[in-house]
């Protein structure tokens, strides 16, 4: 087990440098590399294995509901971006621009897409005539650029991928109830999937996104006790409609603009994944999108009869389950710590022994807990140990929430918390901007969401003694 040992040293504890525990994890379980330019990645194989399983599972669940996806363009007219005041102000800093065609400058500088609500809204204009038209629910997959200053590979890079949906409905109410759904779909997603606890809420006025009435989240707490924004929903009034002139005749035959909705989920959630439930081993992964369930390690592969016994379960379970074979000739000790730090569910031990006994050895990655099964019952002992590892992770990360989540009475104990104790902080707030500037600039957290599910922990607003008008979560957040 000497090489076991040299490839977890090769990792950063994650308590003793969490960021560059991160960046090792990244590197070294071949998710990504560095691209030749500044802030952007190059998804390896693996990572992209990884995100294909993501979008599939996301995929599935919008199309069940409704949904269509279309490809718009990468690129956005100068003068079609300006039409969305608020739009533009939010995204102006991170837009970048293309001013020459070849040789040539352009009349007019296109955008590359920091995001698509006006391409959508340009193309609803020539489609949405009437209320027979509506709903238009409407996703596409695609990458978006944004000009950052700071990167880090998932986490924020300039050149990003992405779904985000864009609707169109008859009311305000139907708009609504599509930005509640789709955020439920994303906090189901999260929990069921990716074994990641997350906390459903609103936006404060000054969080939400630009040109929108209001912005729904979920938030997941990581390892080291900060927040991730990791599946946001936009509710956007009829704003859009009016600047871009979109409009039907509805069942009394009077012209209506409709309302919309937008949202979306990027790669940003493997950066999720990686921090919620890696450790000082690498990567530990969620059985519905790891991009291998069970890796098969051969025992004493020179034996005769064990790379073929290996084959063998190889075919059979990739009936079932994401299979590998590593029947390379590297040391066990390597394979297993090579599998360790990628993150995969089951190991399958199989050696010249267990051959004989006609058994074999699955070992969990979250736990490291061995189980001797009888090779006649694994097609239904391997669905009921993953499923075992997606629950362990879930209980896991919801534990260490539950015990990083702080309450707060005053501002002087919830800046105290926030400077003392890694986590999440639960305060009741006024509604004033000026209280939520004040804890950001003094206390060095921001507001997270103000959770569906409401307490009440006072009376009064934790930073200005006011009537407190909503219970929020505050943090420090990616």
């Amino acid at each position: 087990m000497a090489d076991n040992k040299k490839m977890v040293e090769a990792i950063t504890s994650m308590d003793v440098d969490f960021a560059q525990w991160y960046t090792d994890v990244v590197k070294k379980a071949e998710l990504v590399d560095y691209a030749g330019v500044r802030g952007c990645m190059i998804v390896r194989p693996y990572g992209t294995a990884l995100w294909e399983n993501i979008r599939g599972d996301l995929d599935a669940r919008f199309k069940a509901l409704g949904h269509e996806n279309v490809m718009m363009p990468l690129f956005i007219p100068e003068s079609l971006l300006q039409k969305e005041k608020d739009h533009v102000e939010g995204f102006a800093p991170e837009v970048a621009w293309v001013t020459h065609g070849g040789e040539e400058e352009l009349t007019e500088r296109l955008c590359v897409r920091p995001t698509s609500e006006t391409l959508f809204c340009d193309h609803y204009a020539n489609i949405i005539h009437s209320w027979r038209d509506l709903p238009k629910l409407y996703n596409q997959w695609c990458s978006v650029v944004r000009w950052e200053k700071t990167t880090r590979p998932f986490l924020r890079t300039m050149e990003f991928y992405w779904q985000e949906g864009h609707t169109m409905h008859e009311t305000a109410e139907e708009a609504m109830a599509e930005t509640e759904r789709m955020l439920g779909v994303y906090a189901d997603f999260c929990e069921e999937s990716l074994a990641i606890p997350v906390i459903k809420g609103r936006k404060t006025d000054k969080e939400k996104f630009a040109g929108a009435e209001a912005t729904y989240t979920i938030e997941a707490m990581m390892h080291d006790g900060k927040a991730l924004q990791s599946g946001p929903s936009h509710y956007f009034g009829d704003g859009f409609s009016r600047a871009f002139g979109i409009q039907f005749t509805d069942r009394n035959n009077t012209l209506q603009y409709p309302h919309q909705t937008s949202w979306g989920m990027s790669t940003r959630i493997i950066g999720a994944i990686i921090m919620a439930h890696g450790d000082d081993n690498g990567l530990v992964l969620p059985p519905a999108v790891a991009p291998v369930q069970v890796v098969i390690l051969p025992i004493a592969q020179h034996k005769p009869g064990v790379l073929d016994k290996a084959e063998e379960l190889r075919a059979r379970l990739s009936k079932t389950v994401r299979v590998k074979l590593d029947a390379s000739d590297n040391s066990a000790g390597w394979k297993f710590a090579e599998y360790e730090m990628k993150g995969v569910p089951l190991r399958l031990e199989i050696g010249p022994k267990d051959i004989e006994n006609n058994q074999c050895v699955l070992v969990r990655r979250d736990n490291r807990e061995k189980t001797f099964v009888s090779l006649d019952e694994l097609e239904a002992a391997i669905p009921a140990l993953l499923q075992s590892v997606h629950d362990g992770l879930y209980q896991k990360a919801l534990a260490r929430r539950e015990s990083m989540t702080y309450t707060a009475a005053s501002f002087e104990e919830l800046q105290d918390i926030a400077q003392s104790r890694p986590g999440l902080i639960k305060a009741m707030w006024c509604g004033d901007e000026a209280c939520e500037l004040r804890l950001k600039e003094e206390a060095g957290v921001t507001s997270r969401c103000m959770p569906f599910e409401q307490e009440s922990l006072g009376d009064t607003c934790v930073c200005c003694g006011k009537p407190a008008k909503h219970m929020v979560v505050w943090g420090k957040a990616y």
